[in-house]
């Protein structure tokens, strides 16, 4: 799981991944700055000017990778959703799978982008959200709303707890994967959650142990 950079932590800048030749890549680069920016500030406060500037870019470049403001909020969701939601329709597929395995998969998406679930709540969940209704039409079917089926199917095959209900249960289930990420501010400063690479997996083992022994049949 990635861990955030202390260095670009401090500069107020997300870590950076390199890309296949060692070095960073420009559209990445713009795509990890604009998930920051858009998580920390929220996407009407952010101008491409801004995220030009942080990136050492010509806010001209960002328009030719993305074409204006609104695609480029729809490439940062894109590149992370629909991993997860290819993730989310392979398990799906299977015959079997535990609780760990669909915590794991939320979980990990959360923990290499960190600023993601703050920027699905303000811009997806809260009202008014720019993305609301494209999230609602291309992503919530195939990510959250997969999670009743799947766990219906492990009930009924009695690998889960039949007495809970598998709409409620996915919303706790999503809620526990993600919430930890959004609270991060408050849970570092007023709780002591260490939010490194030794602290983000055990807080994975947390999620998972609570989940698994609850449901347990």
């Amino acid at each position: 799981m990635a861990q955030l950079d202390s260095r670009h932590a401090a500069a107020g800048r997300p870590a950076r991944r390199p890309g296949p030749s060692g070095n960073t890549d420009v559209r990445e680069r713009i795509l990890d700055m604009s998930e920051y920016l858009f998580a920390t500030q929220g996407f009407s406060a952010t101008s491409m000017r801004q995220i030009a500037e942080r990136v050492e870019v010509t806010a001209a470049m960002i328009h030719y990778y993305f074409g204006n403001k609104k695609k480029l909020l729809q490439a940062v969701m894109e590149r992370v959703l629909e991993p997860l939601a290819g993730g989310m329709a392979a398990l799906a597929k299977r015959g079997e799978t535990s609780v760990p395995e669909l915590t794991r998969l939320m979980f990990s998406m959360a923990a290499d982008h960190p600023y993601l679930p703050q920027l699905i709540t303000r811009e997806v969940f809260l009202p008014g959200g720019t993305m609301q209704a494209e999230f609602l039409q291309h992503f919530a079917p195939r990510l959250g709303g997969r999670l009743p089926g799947i766990l219906e199917r492990e009930q009924q095959a009695g690998r889960l707890a039949a007495n809970f209900d598998p709409q409620l249960t996915a919303v706790l289930i999503l809620s526990l994967c993600f919430f930890p990420f959004i609270a991060r501010p408050v849970a570092e400063a007023a709780l002591g959650v260490c939010y490194d690479e030794d602290g983000l997996q055990s807080l994975s083992e947390h999620v998972e142990g609570l989940l698994e022994r609850g449901l347990q049949p």
